[in-house]
């Protein structure tokens, strides 16, 4: 018995052997890749979001250079700093349909030719008229860009790490604001009227490489299901999923969602074609079931709520602030204001290694709670030193840079990038385009409302004042996160339904499966 039982357990221990050594590198060894693969998708796709961050930075120490140099007034400013995120609207709308027809990946190419064509148009502006229709120009290349790069990353991401990559868009954000910054530096000895185009027009540049880059891309996988190309979205899905395993889960999924029958292995399927977006938008707001009514709340809520809390004054404005905190000299101003980009830029890399591992919800309540601390703080700075000017206050100086800091950070680390993650994976996947198109409406009107009313609003209730409404805002930010957001970590996009009470049954009748014609791939072929 001794001899038959030590022969077993050497069998057994030949087998156990057998299998790692089997499984070692059809297991360990390709996610590596997968996951590289992923990032390089991601990183390319979300670079489209550096052209809206360097716009921001650069305009906000460029119209300092701008208001001399065209003798412009602060109602003139604050429409020219402002009216860009309401021309993006035209693009956040348009990309929804363009990239239901084109591909997500030819609508970036698309966002960077066109905001290429603005930053020219800007950078050789010879009065304000001219600069507004470049404003015009580039707005719309910034809408595309800030809906198309979080949808096309959550599409190609694989839900392990889904909040890590559809964070990247904020992450070029925060290095877009951060590159402005350092042009406004740079260019700011420059003659007055070159300095300010320079610093505009360079903003062409990274569109370019964009545009390019992007071309080495994979197109969505759930846009390739959507056209019938299974074979094509089964061979992206291989090449982004950490394991062969996950890869046919995903199929599965996306299949499902797409009304596609789950034992259909052809390459192509014929669908019907449709109108590109026939049906969603009356399905997403006029007639939207109750779980879609509490996505829809969710997405719009979250992005109106990233903007009234105030970013994009403190970013946009941000030389004004520092100048009513006491620093009056235009190179210490724009020096400090690099030091705002710089902390931003930081703790967005921060947040980006948290989403996946932490969750969402803590990080944006601790995001939330933080910026209103933070905000409150700003705002008796900066009341301190409205009513003490005569004297020069170092503690309340101190106290609105430090408030200044500490609020990009805590925005940065969970407000700033989840209001993109959240927003791109919560909608069905018929829905998502449109849905992501919405948000950006929301998030791009917030902020032109707030950015072209900041100087109007602190001459009617003073600069703290301000920033004790933004606070305000910002405690019932917190308050709507806790009550109505569940959290997303971990599931894939086509369960993410179930979270806000979509059942199978549902999605089959809505998913248009009806009509779907199985094709062999060897009868297509040319």
């Amino acid at each position: 018995m001794s001899d038959q039982s030590r022969e077993a357990k050497m069998a057994s221990s030949e087998n156990v052997a057998a299998e790692k050594e089997e499984s070692f590198p059809k297991l360990v060894a390709p996610p590596k890749r997968r996951k590289k693969f992923a990032f390089a998708c991601a990183m390319l796709a979300s670079m489209t979001s550096i052209l809206l961050g360097y716009d921001i930075g650069v305009m906000s120490g460029a119209v300092l250079f701008i208001k001399d140099d065209l003798g412009i007034n602060d109602t003139q400013v604050e429409i020219l700093l402002g009216i860009l995120n309401i021309y993006s609207l035209i693009g956040s709308f348009a990309a929804g349909r363009t990239s239901d027809w084109i591909g997500r990946r030819y609508t970036i190419v698309f966002a960077a030719i066109i905001f290429f064509v603005g930053a020219l148009m800007m950078g050789f502006a010879p009065n304000y008229a001219f600069l507004m229709v470049g404003r015009f120009v580039a707005g719309v290349g910034v809408g595309y860009a800030l809906m198309i790069a979080p949808v096309y990353t959550a599409e190609v991401s694989p839900a392990a790490s889904r909040g890590f990559l559809t964070s990247f868009p904020e992450v070029f954000i925060n290095s877009g604001i951060l590159l402005g910054y350092v042009s406004n530096y740079a260019f700011a000895r420059l003659p007055l009227h070159l300095g300010w185009r320079l610093m505009l027009g360079v903003g062409a540049i990274p569109s370019v490489f964009l545009a390019v880059g992007v071309l080495a891309m994979p197109e969505s996988p759930r846009w390739l299901v959507m056209q019938g190309k299974l074979g094509a979205a089964k061979a992206v899905l291989k090449k982004t999923s950490d394991t062969a395993e996950e890869a046919e889960a995903r199929l599965l999924d996306i299949k499902s969602a797409a009304g596609i029958p789950l034992d259909c292995d052809d390459d192509v399927v014929i669908i019907p074609k449709k109108t590109h977006g026939e049906g969603v938008w009356k399905e997403l707001l006029i007639y939207p079931t109750p779980p879609v009514r509490r996505i829809l709340i969710s997405a719009v809520g979250i992005h109106f709520f990233q903007q009234a809390s105030g970013i994009d004054s403190v970013v946009l404005y941000s030389p004004r602030v520092f100048e009513k905190a006491g620093i009056q000299e235009k190179t210490k101003l724009l020096g400090t204001t690099v030091a705002v980009g710089f902390t931003k830029t930081v703790f967005i890399l921060v947040a980006t290694f948290m989403l996946d591992r932490v969750g969402r919800r803590p990080l944006l309540l601790c995001s939330t709670g933080g910026m209103v601390v933070s905000l409150l703080g700003l705002g008796l700075g900066l009341t301190v030193i409205n009513q003490h000017q005569d004297e020069k206050l170092a503690w309340a100086i101190a106290l609105c840079i430090a408030s200044i800091l500490a609020y990009v950070a805590f925005f940065s680390i969970g407000l700033g990038p989840i209001t993109w993650v959240y927003s791109s994976e919560i909608f069905p996947l018929r829905l998502r385009a449109q849905g992501a198109a919405v948000g950006v409406a929301v998030n791009r009107v917030t902020s032109g409302v707030l950015t072209m009313t900041f100087i109007s609003l602190y001459k009617a209730i003073s600069i703290g004042g301000s920033f004790f409404l933004y606070g305000g805002i910002a405690a019932v930010a917190w308050v709507f996160f806790f009550t109505f957001l569940p959290e997303t970590r971990g599931r894939t996009l086509e369960g993410m339904g179930k979270l806000f009470g979509v059942t199978e049954e549902k999605e089959e009748k809505r998913g248009g499966g009806d009509g779907v014609q199985m094709a062999k791939s060897s009868g297509l072929r040319e």
